[in-house]
């Protein structure tokens, strides 16, 4: 189930909203917790037993490591064993099969790795846990003793599938008490409506351009064809996931909860090392704090500093999934952060903004090559498309009819990825409150009306992160 879908939206949401409000208080995690439970069992009806496992897992874990405090050697075996136990269930069903390709490769073997389909969403759950368990380990959190309210943590359908990575700090609190108003659920409404909006007008439609270019032969594609279609994708993986993510904070609003923000309009960065800091800021978050400072950070002198960063880079491509695009695309853009620590940042304030925000963007697309295409020589033939190398010319009528065909889209999407709109509404906002309490209203109501109706008429669906 998606949260851009019919049956959510009319059935699945407004069922859980009813039970969850007329429960009492101390029953409305557990309603949560049943409906996260359905919610994913309805697209994973067998693999919501190993997310179940993993929640079990875990709070066995940080129990016993509460336990055993006093007793470190105790203590660190347990965690060991449940970070091992955690990376054992991850890498067999996200890696293996790119484990046993490469050693088959090295050494002409012949292994065989079960080709099971990735459960939906366990890169993200399993972060969850794992960082539960090292914050207990190291006393920044006290052991949750509520099997309901763990189980909430790491369920919790409006994260669950596609984050954000919500650290267990974050929401402890929160599990025990939290206070929902009109006003807050109202705040809740608008974001989910503007994730909505991002995901079904926005991406949805200029995606279409961009596989239309990925599934053209590649002796047909044109300079302006393969750039017109990766910066499409650009778009589309923007409003697509900053969308989803919209879409889970004003969920978590409506049921009580205050969720990390996981994007601040990456696109108007002016180097590689802003764009991070503003792209998937969970994630982000969740290496810094859990593999870079472990690591030493920026502690024990530049060398070890560059070298956490590459390993930080290393891990976030596998993150993201198992082949040798993903490791390109991590150890790229590490090398061009560890460019801009080394030298870059020093020069980048003498160059003019829009040479800095060019630089930043076509650093960025270029990445997004090596991202979405499944192969390297895919990527490294596209990219040479895109520079005038083994390309079909510089333009012909296919391009310039979807150029001519998106335009006004390209220019809305341009528009919407700068605070520029958000920064309108909020001054109409002050400016015309009398006003703006009608006409707010009535455009959120508009917009979810189009956007349904878009599901309706639309074939086209797809939620890019699902994969990881």
């Amino acid at each position: 189930m998606v949260f851009s879908s019919l049956i959510f939206l009319f059935q699945f949401l407004p069922a859980a909203l009813l039970f969850y409000y007329v429960s009492p208080k101390k029953l409305r995690n557990a309603v949560l917790l049943a409906a996260s439970l359905v919610f994913y069992a309805w697209g994973e009806p067998l693999y919501i037993f190993l997310m179940i496992f993993s929640t079990v897992f875990d709070y066995t874990n940080g129990l016993l490591i509460d336990k055993f405090r006093h007793r470190k050697t105790v203590a660190k075996a347990i965690f060991i064993g449940s970070l091992f136990g955690n990376l054992a269930i991850l890498c067999f069903f996200k890696y293996a099969g790119f484990i046993a390709w490469n050693l088959n490769q090295l050494f002409h073997l012949q292994l065989q790795a079960a080709d099971l389909p990735l459960p939906v969403g366990i890169s993200f759950y399993t972060f969850q846990t794992m960082s539960y368990v090292v914050d207990v380990y190291l006393g920044k959190a006290a052991a949750q003793r509520n099997i309901v309210a763990f189980g909430t943590y790491v369920t919790m359908f409006p994260q669950l599938v596609a984050g954000p990575i919500v650290k267990y700090g974050d929401v402890a609190r929160q599990l025990v008490s939290r206070k929902v108003t009109l006003e807050r659920f109202g705040e809740g409404a608008e974001w989910f409506i503007r994730g909505l909006v991002k995901k079904v007008l926005l991406a949805n439609n200029i995606g279409m351009l961009w596989t239309s270019v990925k599934t053209a032969p590649a002796e047909d594609v044109t300079v302006l064809s393969a750039w017109l279609g990766i910066v499409a994708f650009t778009l589309q993986i923007y409003f697509d996931f900053s969308g989803y993510s919209d879409m889970a904070r004003g969920l978590g609003k409506m049921f009580g909860f205050e969720l990390t923000a996981n994007f601040d309009y990456p696109y108007i960065s002016r180097s590689v090392t802003e764009f991070w800091r503003r792209w998937h800021i969970s994630l982000g978050s969740w290496f810094r704090e859990y593999v870079y400072i472990p690591l030493g950070g920026n502690r024990q002198g530049l060398g070890k500093q560059l070298r956490n960063l590459l390993v930080v880079w290393l891990l976030t491509g596998l993150w993201h999934g198992a082949s040798w695009n993903f490791v390109v695309w991590g150890l790229y853009f590490g090398l061009l952060v560890t460019m801009e620590k080394l030298f870059l940042l020093k020069w980048l304030p003498r160059w003019p903004l829009a040479v800095r925000h060019l630089y930043t963007l076509l650093a960025v697309i270029v990445g997004w090559v090596w991202f979405e295409l499944g192969t390297l020589s895919s990527a490294w033939t596209f990219i040479g498309t895109m520079f005038g190398f083994a390309a079909h010319g510089w333009a012909d009528r296919q391009a310039l009819y979807d150029l001519t065909a998106n335009g006004i889209l390209l220019a809305l999407c341009a528009l919407c990825v700068t605070p520029l709109p958000h920064r309108m509404a909020s001054r109409l906002k002050i400016r015309w409150r009398l006003a703006g309490s009608i006409a707010f209203p009535a455009f959120y109501l508009a917009a979810l009306v189009l956007s349904t109706a878009y599901l309706v008429g639309g074939t086209y669906n797809p939620f890019l992160y699902f994969r990881f």
